[in-house]
């Protein structure tokens, strides 16, 4: 049973050696550990500090890609490395090294495809009563878009099986957290959860320059992957409440056509004509992306066959 740690950094040489003795050397049930570090286009010498520390892979980008592309970058790195059980964690040490054979617990015994690390955040003591909210909120809309039970969607500290991370297909440029959760419901893996420790900030969350700004992108991110997979649903909410609309403005005009006449209102009917027709065919848009959805499906199939295929020729 092969585990390898990976971790995405972007000017990590402060906080990284940190962070990598606090690694585990040993875990029961596994019998190699090896660590990837993702150098994201750093400028200030974070591949060498890896090198120096025994890091045993670097993936190098010539330029910062984001972290989701640093984690999706690291998943391929570990998938061609025949790992078993690939962790995730970040380079601050924000997350406590001697939790990994915890997280990893129940992939060992096949309970789970992919395990999040919950930190409990009310009792995160740098988070604020504003952040910590907001962690909730977005934690809640995950759990209904997804149907998983995740406490703590954004926590970077979780860990996928083989399986698990042969299916993931990050396409957000902002974060991967919540996107490989939404993907794991809708494909129906087995998502856990374990309670897990943090360690005191070492520094400030880099990955968005304020509350709203992570807002806006989550919302994004969420809207966005939630359309991806259920297009149908999305754009039938979207047409009856258009064709709702239509309907009631129709029955205005009704109204008043045969009380008054309907002198001065031919507004509401040109209004209502206009809501009737354009919800019908956004209903008819959701019928006709359910369908390119069906070719989502068949591609994402062909991608997770050939990745089997590619790690079975590199063995």
């Amino acid at each position: 049973m092969r585990l390898i740690i990976q971790i995405p950094c972007y000017n990590e040489a402060t906080t990284l050696p940190t962070t990598l003795r606090e690694l585990p050397q040993k875990i029961e049930g596994v019998d190699e550990i090896e660590i990837l570090v993702i150098d994201d286009g750093s400028t200030d010498g974070t591949s060498e500090i890896a090198r120096q520390n025994g890091v045993h892979h670097i993936v190098r980008m010539t330029k910062n890609q984001g972290l989701a592309k640093a984690f999706t970058a690291g998943l391929d790195a570990c998938l061609r490395l025949q790992a078993d059980i690939i962790l995730n964690t970040d380079a601050d040490n924000q997350y406590a090294g001697s939790d990994i054979p915890r997280l990893i617990q129940p992939i060992l015994e096949g309970r789970a495809d992919m395990v999040v690390g919950d930190r409990q955040t009310n009792g995160i003591q740098h988070f604020t009563w504003t952040k910590k909210r907001l962690q909730h909120l977005g934690s809640w809309v995950v759990r209904q878009i997804s149907g998983t039970q995740i406490a703590d969607a954004t926590s970077g500290f979780r860990a996928f099986s083989r399986e698990a991370a042969l299916q993931m297909n990050v396409l957000s440029r902002f974060t991967y957290t919540l996107e490989t959760i939404i993907q794991a419901g809708k494909k129906n893996l087995a998502v856990v959860d374990v309670p897990i420790r943090t360690n005191q900030q070492l520094r400030k969350s880099r990955l968005f320059s304020s509350n709203c700004s992570y807002i806006k992108r989550s919302i994004a991110t969420m809207t966005r992957i939630y359309t991806l997979y259920e297009p149908l649903k999305t754009f039938s909410y979207i047409g009856t409440l258009i064709f709702g609309s239509g309907f009631l403005v129709g029955l205005r005009f009704l109204y008043f056509y045969f009380t008054e006449g309907g002198v001065g209102h031919i507004q509401s009917l040109i209004l209502a004509a206009v809501l009737l027709i354009v919800g019908f065919q956004v209903f008819v848009i959701g019928l006709l992306a359910d369908i390119i959805g069906f070719n989502r499906q068949l591609m994402e199939n062909t991608l997770y066959r050939v990745r089997k295929l590619e790690i079975k020729e590199s063995k």
